[in-house]
């Protein structure tokens, strides 16, 4: 199964074949696994790596119920979709954003703002409708006072969902090796990578996946049309007000991501039963990590706030400036010009042939 076309073959383990064949290679592990279920000595050891762990079923009003919590063994889950989002990512590439840059003969630095923004669009899109999806359908489950070990546990798609987000960004740090991102670039992308995978990790090990799963969806909801604004404006220059709609939506994000995470976790907690540091139960409802929770929310917004302004006041310099020198640049209005007739034109007053003279001097001259 080939993804790319290849113009040119590279030595076995070079860098540019790694590159090349990179989709390739990660393909024929997730074969590997998967004829591992095919056997019954490999079947429990392959079924780690697609299947998530860790799953307890305990009665409710409803009945049974199958619940979850995290451990070690959600490292092989996340690695095996490691491997599956490599490789969607080169069929995204491959089968969708090669065919449109060969249509809009985009520059290098476009193109590779062009591919990472029809990437990410893809991923904000498909994740922003699952996680409005697992908050419409998949409801609080709530449990007597007996039970109340069962409120850090979470259901499947919950847990399926968070693995995944951690799977595609981990994926995006070898992609920027794999894509070639120019060295500018590079310290740019790594920022927000960093920041989501910090961001998922928290709410997922510290049993806040509810607020999690709202501000996740608010985030790619903001980020989905900051990317669809940035591919129009690839396409044609002139699409521009798109982005005016996204710095609402942006601003808008910022301050409900504020005051959800200070109600869920600043009150809703600290009036919670249960306050104290259970490794077991997976309660970690203490003063010290509410108030560390709060303050990398408030850092990490204000300082995407901080660069939003920025950014913002420095497009409207350049937007001044420009208007400044179309004006100097502009052409003066011409002087009017003076009617003509047959013979000359008129000036003070006077009739005046085209060479200045008169006329009527030039008519005596020739007699």
């Amino acid at each position: 199964m080939a993804f790319r076309r290849r113009n040119k073959s590279y030595p076995f383990f070079s860098q540019e074949f790694l590159i090349q064949n990179h989709a390739d290679i990660v393909f024929s592990f997730v074969i590997f696994i998967l004829i591992g279920l095919m056997f019954e000595a490999t079947a429990k050891t392959a079924i780690l790596f697609i299947q998530p762990q860790y799953n307890v079923t305990t009665l409710s009003p409803e009945g049974e119920v199958t619940l979850y919590h995290y451990g070690w063994k959600d490292c092989a889950t996340i690695l095996f979709y490691f491997f599956i989002a490599i490789i969607l990512h080169a069929v995204v590439q491959e089968y969708l954003l090669d065919k449109v840059n060969r249509r809009l003969h985009l520059s290098k630095s476009k193109n590779t703002k062009f591919n990472e923004s029809g990437q990410l669009c893809v991923f904000h899109l498909v994740s922003s409708v699952w996680s409005f999806y697992i908050v419409l359908t998949v409801s609080e489950i709530y449990f007597d006072d007996s039970y109340c070990i069962m409120k850090f546990l979470v259901t499947f798609q919950v847990k399926f969902f968070y693995l995944t987000q951690l799977a595609y960004w981990l994926h995006a740090l070898p992609e920027l090796y794999f894509q070639k991102v120019r060295k500018e670039e590079i310290s740019r992308q790594l920022q927000y990578i960093c920041l989501y995978l910090l961001h998922v990790s928290a709410a997922y090990l510290l049993n806040l996946s509810r607020v999690g799963l709202v501000l996740l969806f608010l985030q790619y909801v903001s980020e989905l049309g900051f990317h669809i604004a940035r591919l129009f404006y690839f396409t044609d220059e002139n699409h521009q007000k798109m982005f005016d709609l996204w710095a609402v939506s942006f601003v808008f994000t910022r301050m409900v991501t504020l005051t959800l995470m200070f109600l869920a976790v600043g009150f809703g907690l600290a009036r919670a039963e249960n306050q104290g540091l259970d490794w077991e139960m997976g309660n970690f409802n203490t003063v010290l990590i509410r108030m560390i929770v709060l303050l990398l929310v408030c850092l990490t917004q204000s300082w995407l706030l901080w660069k939003f302004i920025r950014f913002q006041l420095r497009r409207w310099r350049e937007f001044r400036h420009e208007q400044a020198v179309r004006k100097k640049a502009a052409p003066k209005q011409p002087l009017r010009t003076l009617k003509r007739d047959s013979l000359g034109h008129h000036e003070n007053g006077v009739l005046k042939a085209e060479n200045g003279a008169s006329p009527r001097t030039k008519k005596l001259k020739s007699t």
